[in-house]
């Protein structure tokens, strides 16, 4: 009920008829209020959003940004050291379709509190583990990646649903632009803490202040409950079907399924399928590249002679800092460059999408070629 008339106070500052009531001139006292105050409340809550999504990826890849120092600190081989990101990345993936049944499900500010105050909390105790206690960092890092799922799976459904078709992909690139903003963040953070105070453990204690403050925010900023914008969209059943304007929509029935109702709809969705498929490829080259980059430049410089082995305490984290840079860069440029050249492609071919995709991949996996081949010889081609 209380949906409904939601729906109907929209409806009337639209200016919408809905029938009788709209016939006689019904007012709702909310009309008079500007409609600027919930836009500047939405832009808030992204803003928020944002910020949370910033510190995710800046957590992410702290941990590559100091690699060479983990390793001396606790005696590791590349297996162990590779076991780090696949405890993070498996955790990860067995947390997110959890999240992602909650999330439609229970209160998803609850929900994406919860997870950033615990991974932010993971995280400042990891900084104090000792190098005789590497299982309990390897632990860490996996609990870091329950935490992470549980905001990056949710945090997009909330944009998504305070915003209409029209703005919502503008919103959603924006979104996405921090995750290779706060990766390359990661990097250059750890590389610079680790740098400047010569102990890498500081690298660990600064992103759970910043995440003490997006927990703050996220409690006075975003709404308890937030409504899905149109009518239309509420209705979208699990298959992705809109009902007709003229039946009655069951909201009930969506709330209701089970998740494994839920995963067999989305397994008929070729589309869906395919474009998974496709992300879990670029993912697989793009997190081995995240994690182990910095150290394949460092040795590659080694091999040319360009720099000593670093036998002190604190190694020099200066790649990590260009790769961060690179990654920052690059990436706000692929997602600008991504979206504008769909939005333009889009009016006159509808498998837009795909196709940039899959061409923006293609010339990918040619330049990383490339890239490992000429390591050995021009470390500035490389970098290029």
């Amino acid at each position: 009920e209380h949906e409904d008339t939601d729906l109907l106070l929209q409806a009337l500052l639209e200016g919408q008829s809905y029938g009788a009531a709209a016939a006689e001139g019904t007012r709702c006292p909310s009309v008079s209020v500007s409609r600027n105050s919930p836009a500047k409340r939405d832009c808030l809550v992204v803003a928020v959003l944002c910020f949370g999504n910033l510190i995710n990826f800046i957590d992410w890849f702290i941990v590559p940004g100091i690699l060479l120092d983990l390793q001396k600190y606790f005696g590791l081989g590349d297996g162990k050291t590779g076991l780090l990101q696949t405890v993070f990345t498996l955790c990860y993936m067995l947390a997110a379709p959890i999240f992602g049944y909650l999330g439609d499900r229970y209160n998803r500010k609850i929900i994406l509190g919860a997870g950033l105050f615990f991974w932010s909390g993971v995280t400042l105790g990891s900084s104090f583990i000792t190098e005789s206690h590497y299982r309990i960092f390897v632990l860490s890092r996996g609990l870091v990646g329950i935490g992470s799922a549980s905001y990056s799976t949710i945090a997009p459904t909330i944009i998504a649903d305070l915003f209409e078709e029209g703005k919502r992909t503008t919103v959603l690139s924006i979104f996405y632009i921090f995750i290779p903003v706060g990766s390359g963040c990661g990097y250059m953070l750890a590389a610079g803490m680790a740098k400047s105070t010569g102990d890498w453990h500081w690298a660990f204690r600064v992103t759970p202040c910043m995440g003490g403050l997006a927990l703050l925010l996220l409690i006075l900023l975003v709404p308890h409950r937030i409504q899905r914008r149109t009518a239309a969209h509420r209705a979208l059943s699990i298959s992705g079907s809109i009902l007709e304007a003229d039946e009655k929509p069951d909201f009930h029935r969506t709330a209701k399924t089970t998740w494994c109702q839920d995963v067999g709809s989305l397994v008929k969705n070729c589309s869906f399928v395919c474009s998974t498929l496709g992300l879990t490829a670029m993912a697989f080259v793009t997190g081995a590249l995240g994690m182990w980059m910095p150290l394949f430049l460092y040795r590659a410089q080694l091999v040319q002679g360009i720099v000593p082995p670093c036998l002190q305490e604190s190694c020099n984290s200066s790649n990590s800092l260009i790769f961060g840079g690179i990654t920052i860069g690059t990436g706000i440029l692929g997602i600008i460059a991504g979206a504008e050249a769909a939005r333009r492609l889009r009016k006159r071919n509808n498998k837009a999408d795909p196709l940039i995709c899959a061409t923006s991949m293609f010339i990918s996996a040619l330049c990383l070629y490339i890239a490992l081949m000429v390591a050995q010889t021009n470390i500035l081609s490389t970098f290029v």
